[in-house]
């Protein structure tokens, strides 16, 4: 696409009367009032041109949504940059050109599309409609769509994707992100997120098809086409038959006195949380009525993200102890995340992080599997896997049991991939995760799931309440066992890119030209990788091992004392976020110590690389 807009001519009448003085504008403009049939984000525009807001035309009109770590993302509202009715069209003609190219059976396996409960009235766009719009341009070109009659959690797409053999799936969220996003999650025929090459020849085919094609706007199609079918029933069903396999004490479940609070946090989850709790033969958890329902407001909470803490677990908390409930359990509004809460003897909660979940998720997974595995079965065909920036607790854990562990560039459409990959190469994969509350158990879903979790850790508490342990007991005895893990993730904001351009470029040029860091303050700097050049001073011949990913700034230290720390941007929102852990060996079990040398570094990393005051960053609030 060129600077503005989008290539080709315009059929427009052009009021010269209203130029904007510069050409490339002027075409842009034109092009959205021309192709917009949505009234209010028109309105947008024309309001823009009308007060002479020219610079703003151009933020909103001069640039365009790009793939991100969860698809395209963005804030609802008018402008080419933006989620809407007209960029989810354009989306969907160039993902349609692409798929026609890739898959001569495309018209026979059809695509999935599913959503969540976001809108925003101003812009009279909700998330439902986008998903009929997408479904929209497919069914005008014959392509059959499987289009979920409700709302759906995010999982159910790939899902759905593998079991019906569509060639892609669309879910149309913006997960955990403020109220004002959208997003548009795309999933290939292998039922993960797509990756590099698809997503740049994705939007490329979408740059050679900007105009909206003769159906595209007609969203009653999904009601009307005989090429429509809802999937909702046969996968609902499906998926909860499926999770079965990975429920190992349903005998404890039935007879347990233990009694969980679930908050779907005014998303999708409710519905499927409870029917994954009787699946595994669980009473249904009690849900927070206030957050039961779907609000695209989220009227309850400053932020609709879990993984803030106990400040958005409030209103759980204060349910759970009326109820007398000792675990929380709350899935984020596309119900693909999961955080957990449990009450200690103290009566104070402890909220896990997303780390230490996956320590007592890896131990689960691994344990069910050496309980129940076949004689024959070899522990060097069992993997699991995590994302680069979170911990390395399942490293250690692989390294004393025997299995393999694998890292992969942060994002759940780098382990979807992979994963596939080593099911196909008859591999047994157990467990993933990232470090922001994203967890997979089994190999049912290729994608991050929170539904599934929520019922897996139900199950592991009643396992170890049956042992009178607590979740935090047992992660504890992990710790004890593997070498204890402390972990520290955090983030700054920064609005301004070529800031955050100024800070990375800063670390690659340190010491002078080319010369990353040896110290950062007192402490030693081992090794650096960074994975926007590809360089690795670990590796022999100096290059990242991982794969290059030049679209983001991503620069990981490990220093002598056994601290990991990486820095990154965020691939959905203005964050600088920072990723620090000690990695102990067994016997180093003094807690308290690691974590005092922990904080001091994260200190040293902030002061010495990130320079907030100088650069204007902005502290995480707590």
């Amino acid at each position: 696409m060129g600077e503005c807009g989008a290539p080709g001519d315009v059929n427009s009448n052009v009021l010269v009367s209203r130029s904007t003085g510069d050409a490339q504008l002027d075409r842009a403009v034109w092009q959205w009032l021309s192709w917009d049939q949505n009234q209010k984000t028109k309105e947008q525009i024309e309001s823009l041109l009308q007060n002479g807001k020219h610079s703003e035309l151009r933020d909103r009109l001069c640039c365009r949504l790009t793939f991100g770590t969860a698809g395209l993302r963005s804030a609802m509202g008018a402008g080419f940059c933006y989620i809407n009715d007209l960029t989810v069209i354009q989306s969907t003609q160039g993902i349609y050109k692409y798929l026609e190219r890739c898959f001569s059976d495309f018209k026979q396996r059809g695509f999935v599309v599913g959503y969540d409960t976001r809108g925003q009235v101003t812009s009279n766009c909700s998330s439902k409609k986008l998903a009929k719009l997408t479904a929209a341009v497919l069914l005008a070109k014959d392509v059959p769509v499987y289009f979920f009659s409700t709302y759906v959690p995010t999982p159910f797409v790939p899902y759905a994707v593998q079991q019906l053999k569509a060639v892609a799936g669309v879910m149309i969220t913006a997960s955990h992100n403020r109220k004002e996003d959208n997003g548009y999650k795309v999933y290939w025929e292998n039922g993960a997120q797509i990756t590099s090459p698809h997503d740049k020849e994705i939007i490329k085919c979408i740059e050679e098809c900007v105009e909206p094609w003769n159906g595209s706007w007609n969203e009653n199609l999904v009601d009307t086409s005989p090429l429509r079918q809802d999937p909702l029933k046969k996968i609902c069903d499906s998926y909860m038959e499926d999770l079965k396999k990975i429920c190992y004490h349903r005998d404890l479940n039935v007879q347990t006195n233990l009694k969980f609070v679930h908050t779907s946090f005014h998303g999708v989850g409710h519905d499927y949380v409870q029917l994954a709790f009787k699946a595994f033969g669980f009473q249904p958890p009690i849900p927070v009525p206030e957050q039961r329902d779907p609000d695209p407001d989220f009227s309850t909470v400053k932020c609709p993200n879990p993984e803030e803490g106990e400040s958005v677990l409030e209103l759980s908390l204060r349910l759970a102890e009326k109820e007398n409930a000792k675990v929380v359990v709350a899935t984020d509004p596309d119900a693909d995340r999961l955080a957990v809460a449990e009450q200690q003897e103290n009566g104070c909660w402890k909220v896990f992080t997303g780390n230490e979940l996956a320590a007592l998720f890896g131990w689960w997974m691994f344990s069910r599997w050496k309980e129940n595995c076949s004689e024959d079965a070899d522990v060097k065909n069992v993997y699991m896997l995590a994302t680069t920036v979170s911990s390395k607790i399942l490293r250690a854990i692989a390294l004393k049991e025997g299995f393999h562990f694998e890292e992969t560039l942060p994002g759940f459409k780098w382990i979807g991939s992979r994963v596939k990959d080593l099911l196909d190469h008859r591999k047994e994969v157990l467990f993933a995760f990232e470090e922001s509350i994203g967890f997979m158990c089994g190999t049912s879903v290729l994608d991050k799931d929170g539904v599934s979790a929520a019922v897996v850790i139900a199950e592991m508490a009643t396992y170890l309440d049956g042992k009178n342990l607590t979740l935090a007991q047992k992660l504890i005895e992990i710790y004890e066992t593997y070498g204890y893990h402390i972990s520290k993730t955090s983030y700054f904001l920064c609005y301004d890119p070529p800031t955050i351009k100024r800070i990375f470029e800063r670390l690659r040029n340190f010491d002078g030209p080319q010369s990353y860091p040896s110290f950062c303050g007192i402490y030693n700097i081992l090794h650096v990788r960074d994975i926007t050049t590809g360089y690795d001073s670990s590796q022999p011949n100096k290059k990242s091992v991982l794969p290059v990913s030049k679209s983001s700034q991503m620069i990981t230290f490990t220093f002598q004392n056994g601290c990991v720390a990486t820095l990154r941007t965020s691939g959905t929102e203005p964050k600088i976020k920072y990723y620090a852990e000690m990695c102990a060996l067994p016997e180093q079990s003094d807690r308290t110590v690691l974590e005092e040398e922990l904080q001091k570094l994260i200190g040293a990393l902030i002061e010495n690389f990130l320079e907030p005051d100088k650069n204007g960053l902005i502290w995480r609030s707590a």
